[in-house]
Order: structure tokens, then C-alpha cells, then sequence
């Protein structure tokens, strides 16, 4: 985080201790980069595409994602609910001590208009499902539970509204009473550019502390959650993949463009990982977002430093 806009550092919140002088080792795992590839092939290869009007479509994507944590050894469950008169699904795998405390990793598997979204945001769920998967294949002891939560209407018409997955997931915990130590949202995470003047800010006067080249993976989160974010930009720069992190705001352009926003309205933690979207990637939005844009090499590295971050939770 550059000096310019720490306003706030807090490394401390219910349930989580979040020592500030943690050092992270690059960590030794294996990623499974075909998987990530097959993933998001998956679901770019969906017809017609996964908008909010193409129910089967998200069906479908949504039966893929099941299937996958079904193959990865999880218990899923779906849960439903209708907009319109139309129902649609999130699907939620967990993992860890049932009745623990919970940590959520989410991201959105429907896309804007007719494109293949394979930035936005196949790159997120193939992230959501490499975790999950990497988690089972190691199988770390841990003393709280983390829950994978795949949503759909996170993009327009639906942006900001009740009607978001991820809205209707955390409104349920709320609700419910559910003790959520925080949330981490997958938003794009596969394109990169090493070419100079690549990257685009809210602020022209960020490009004095950011890099000029979107070569690297955003952490960003409200001041609330400035804990949370120091701790996964920790875990995240042993990885082979430049991190930058940004705290500021949700009126600054971009800051809240993701399922964690609707954390915030319920008084949770929470943080995305991404590219930067429209700020990089110029198929943002268009059928030219496919998948031979990615770099599945990056989305490797912050798959590794996403799920160092996971584990060396220390919950209270």
C-alpha cells in the first residue's frame, strides 16, 4: 500500500489476529494450471452465454461447478432463490469444522450481455475451483470453516441491487446470526500486460505510486478491512506475481465493483482480488474477452499466494 493512501492501518478484528511483521515463505505447492484452463474453456464455451436472461446457461455453468466440487471431494449445496419470477442458484461447497466460525471465498459465474466472459469472470470461478481443490489435495488442519460460494447476478441489470447472489448469501448470514471472521471475492484475475502505460487508475495521481504496467494482481478493500488486506497482500508476494494494494473508499471508481461490497452492507470484512478490470483489460465487457487473453501462469501464482493466505488465518 502506497503512503499516499493509508489513512487507516488496522491489523485487528473479532476473530482474527493479524500480526503485522508475518513472514511468508514462497510457498511449495503444486497448482494445477490444466484445471484452471479446462475451467474457464468450460464455461466460455457455454451457449448462448450465461447472462441473466439465458437461465439454462447459468444452469448449466452452475451444474459445472457443482460437478467440479462434487469431483473434488465436497458436499455442495445450492441455494435458490427468485428475481422476476425466475430462480436462480449459488452454489456453496465448505470445508473445515462444520459448526467453526466461517471464512467465504466467492465469485460470480454470470457474464454481462453476450460475451464469453472469460476474463469476467470464468478467470474467478476456475480460481474458486483450484482452491477448492488444492485445499482437499493437501488437506491443511485449520479451526474455522471456509465456505466456496459460487453466485450469479453479480453483473447488470442486477449490479447493486437485492437481486446479486452474493447479496442474498450474505443477507442469509446476517440473518442467521452466522459468525463470518471475513470474505475474500475472485473478481478477474487472469489478464496481465507487461507493455508500458498498460495500466489505467481511478486517480491520474495514483500513477505516481502504482506501476504503469498491468502486470500485477490487485488487493483492495474498504478501511474496515485493512487487516484482511494486509494479510493477503503478505501471503501473496512470495508468489511469483507482482501485488499492489489499494484501501479507500467504496466512492472511488471501482473499489466496490464485486460481490464483497455486499459484505460491507452487512457489516463484514471483506476484500477482492483482481486484475483491475476496465482499468487493464481491454475486452472488459466484449465478445473479445476469451480465453486465449489469460495468463494461466499468473492465475497459478495467485491461486498459491491466495491459499497461503487462507491457511495462515489465525483465528482466535
Amino acid at each position: 500500500m502506497k503512503p499516499f493512501f493509508i489513512l487507516i492501518g488496522l491489523f485487528f478484528f473479532p476473530g482474527i489476529c493479524m500480526p503485522a511483521n508475518r513472514a511468508y515463505t514462497k510457498p511449495d505447492i503444486a497448482i494445477d494450471k490444466d484445471q484452471l484452463y479446462s475451467s474457464v474453456h468450460k464455461l466460455t464455451g457455454i451457449r448462448p452465454a450465461r447472462n441473466y436472461m439465458n437461465i439454462d446457461s447459468l444452469n448449466r455453468a452452475a451444474d459445472f461447478i457443482r460437478d467440479e466440487f462434487l469431483e473434488f471431494g465436497y458436499r455442495p449445496i445450492e441455494q435458490k432463490y427468485h428475481v422476476n419470477g425466475k430462480e436462480y442458484r449459488n452454489i456453496i461447497a465448505s470445508y473445515g469444522p462444520e459448526t467453526a466460525p466461517r471464512f467465504i471465498v466467492g465469485a460470480h459465474y454470470d457474464v454481462c450481455g453476450e460475451q464469453p466472459g472469460a476474463d469476467d469472470n470464468a478467470s474467478g470461478i476456475a480460481g474458486l475451483l483450484g482452491l477448492a481443490k488444492l485445499l482437499t489435495a493437501q488437506a491443511p488442519k485449520i479451526n474455522f470453516r471456509i465456505d466456496f460460494v459460487a453466485y450469479t447476478l453479480e453483473e447488470p441489470p442486477f449490479f447493486r441491487t437485492e437481486g446479486m447472489g452474493s447479496f442474498i448469501h450474505a443477507k442469509s448470514l446476517h440473518d442467521a446470526g452466522v459468525n463470518v471472521l471475513g470474505m475474500l471475492s475472485l473478481e478477474m484475475i487472469g489478464f496481465y500486460s507487461n507493455d508500458p502505460e498498460s495500466q489505467e487508475y481511478p486517480l491520474r495521481l495514483m500513477k505516481f505510486f502504482y506501476p504503469s504496467s498491468g502486470n500485477f494482481i490487485g488487493v483492495v478493500g474498504n478501511f474496515a478491512s485493512s487487516g484482511l488486506l494486509r494479510h493477503f497482500k503478505d501471503s501473496m508476494k512470495p508468489a511469483s506475481v507482482g501485488v499492489e494494494s489499494l484501501r479507500a473508499p467504496s466512492f472511488l471508481v471501482g473499489v466496490d465493483f464485486s460481490d464483497h461490497m455486499n459484505y460491507w452492507k452487512f457489516g463484514y470484512h471483506a476484500i477482492m482480488i483482481t486484475d483491475t478490470s476496465f482499468y487493464r483489460n481491454p475486452n472488459y465487457h466484449s465478445t473479445s474477452d476469451t480465453i486465449e487473453t489469460l495468463n494461466f501462469d499468473k492465475m497459478k501464482e495467485v491461486v498459491k499466494g491466495v491459499y497461503m493466505g487462507l491457511i495462515n488465518l489465525d483465528v482466535e
